[in-house]
């Protein structure tokens, strides 16, 4: 008992039971750490006794920028308002930066709206639902059902033989053709110019070509195969033809038709090559329906020229007023063509066996014409011409693959350009026939444009006689422009307007200008005049 009572800790008076150690240690260590704890601190701008006038004026100051700080109020601890001015400081950073203004700035532009013709809305056909035979207990049919014949491939129909009307698509049924297409159409072109400039005033010359909103318009609905410069020398007026057989033509500052485009159907199959005769002034064009058609403003028709049972390629004038043409068809023949005469004449000679992607003839003597014939390239003269199995003058070796184009230098014929799919475009000297056509040049040019874009082909400047120019796959997108040496002269660029690949392009005959055809139907002009 005494040890017991020395043992247990004095009751307090105010307890109505024994206390336990442990709670009242706890108790007491929860009231000295409330002791230790310190209360938040303010931070308070207390002026000492003895502070000079610099000093009072550093602490108005600090109180000043303490309360603008932002999330700022009374009371708050040195770490709060240490915070607070590292969010004033960044705020302050992130607005000096601009960010707002350079978002802005790299926002794509709206697109600007399509100009030349319209896109058609059109619905969406559809097709029976495919059902199993074999789940519908049927033998396998040998003969096509209308089910499975009704969404089949459908080639147009051929246009009917001989003339056809020129009714223009995109217009009234009752509407002329506009008085201004017919005086541009008639337009006397002037003398061209036998003499070529020197290389530095040309280059000077391409610098200042440019393009803008206005030189960019859909002239056809479908993609560009053939596209030419009408010759007068006051206006620009364009034709283009499509892979559907359908034929813009486009005057940039007209007011008629869609935006200055005038919409037609002379063919039913791709328009493969075009050109405009001198003087009378026709558009001679050729297709894959195995027709060629002269464009009569007089008449208000499309004459038919030639009709054949093969497609036609390609084509050339053998007289300046276009009455005879040469064509060459996609079965290896060549058709000399008189439309002097009352009923058309021709002439078919066998090239090759192989389809015929290009002829064109010396511009001085006539009698020679240059034919691409797949990997093979020859010059043959019209007046030993035989109906099968002739050699030709010459022949221009060293073509890997499928030759696109040939063609002779505009004013002397002395040179003849090739533009091969083994990514080469050739420069031969065509000076002297005598069976051997040197090469002068090679020029690396990819040619990789796939099943969806007209193949390139270089064209020779008609104004200069040893310049030449090509559309380009590289991107940015651009048309390059090259001399017979191999040397680049010039790069067409523009980030804003020329953001496709043009295949086909071709340089005015008498003016500075420039066309491009993409596959969406655009035509794309640089000039150096103002187009309103």
């Amino acid at each position: 008992m005494p040890l017991l009572q020395k043992g247990t800790p004095p009751r307090d008076p105010g307890m109505d039971g024994p206390v336990r150690r442990t709670s009242r240690r706890i108790k007491e260590k929860q009231n000295e750490d409330k002791k230790l704890m310190l209360s938040p601190k303010c931070l308070t701008f207390m002026p000492e006794k003895n502070d000079d006038e610099e000093e009072d004026i550093e602490e108005a100051v600090v109180k000043r920028d303490k309360k603008s700080l932002p999330g700022y109020r009374k009371a708050l601890s040195k770490y709060e308002l240490e915070r607070l001015e590292n969010i004033r400081q960044n705020q302050a950073f992130l607005s000096s930066l601009n960010l707002p203004q350079i978002s802005e700035a790299l926002r794509p532009k709206s697109k600007p709206t399509q100009k030349g013709l319209k896109r058609e809305k059109t619905e969406t056909e559809m097709l029976p639902v495919r059902k199993s035979l074999r789940l519908q207990n049927q033998g396998p049919q040998t003969t096509p059902t209308l089910e499975t014949t009704s969404y089949a491939s459908r080639e147009p129909p051929k246009k009917t033989p001989g003339p056809i009307p020129l009714d223009p698509i995109n217009l009234d049924e009752n509407v002329r053709l506009p008085e201004d297409l017919e005086k541009v159409w008639y337009e006397v072109p002037l003398t061209q110019e036998t003499r070529t400039s020197d290389l530095k005033s040309y280059k000077q010359m391409l610098q200042k070509l440019y393009i803008d909103d206005s030189c960019v318009v859909k002239v056809v609905k479908d993609r560009i195969c053939a596209a030419a410069f009408h010759p007068s020398s006051s206006n620009l007026l364009m034709a283009a033809g499509d892979r559907s057989g359908h034929l813009g033509l486009w005057k940039p500052d007209a007011s008629w038709g869609d935006d200055g485009v005038i919409y037609f159907e002379p063919h039913s199959r791709a328009i493969n090559s075009m050109a405009f005769s001198s003087h009378p002034c026709n558009l001679i064009t050729v297709s894959y329906d195995g027709s060629a058609r002269s464009m009569d403003l007089e008449k208000a028709v499309f004459d038919e020229v030639y009709r054949s049972s093969f497609g036609l390629k390609s084509f050339d004038f053998l007289s300046a007023d276009g009455s005879t043409l040469l064509l060459g068809k996609w079965n290896g023949e060549v058709a000399v063509v008189d439309r002097r005469t009352a009923k058309t004449c021709e002439c078919l000679y066998t090239m090759a066996t192989n389809p015929l992607r290009c002829v064109h003839v010396h511009p001085v003597q006539q009698h020679y014409f240059v034919v691409a014939e797949n990997r093979f390239v020859k010059i043959y003269d019209l007046r030993h011409l035989k109906k099968i199995n002739y050699s030709g003058v010459g022949e221009l070796i060293g073509h890997k693959r499928s030759v696109s184009s040939a063609f002779f230098s505009p004013l002397t014929g002395n040179r003849v350009l090739t533009t091969c799919l083994d990514n080469k475009i050739r420069v031969f000297d065509s000076s002297r026939m005598d069976g051997g056509i040197p090469v002068l040049n090679s020029i690396a040019h990819n040619m990789h444009t796939g099943r969806w874009l007209s193949k390139l082909s270089a064209v020779w400047d008609p104004k200069q006689q040893d310049c030449f120019v090509i559309g380009s796959v590289d991107r940015p997108r651009q048309i390059q422009v090259y001399h017979e040496s191999g040397r680049r002269l010039h790069t067409f660029q523009d980030m804003d307007h020329l953001t496709t690949v043009c295949s086909i392009t071709a340089f005015h005959p008498s003016r500075n200008a420039l066309l491009g055809g993409n596959s969406t139907g655009k035509l794309y002009i640089f000039t150096d005049s103002f187009i309103n």
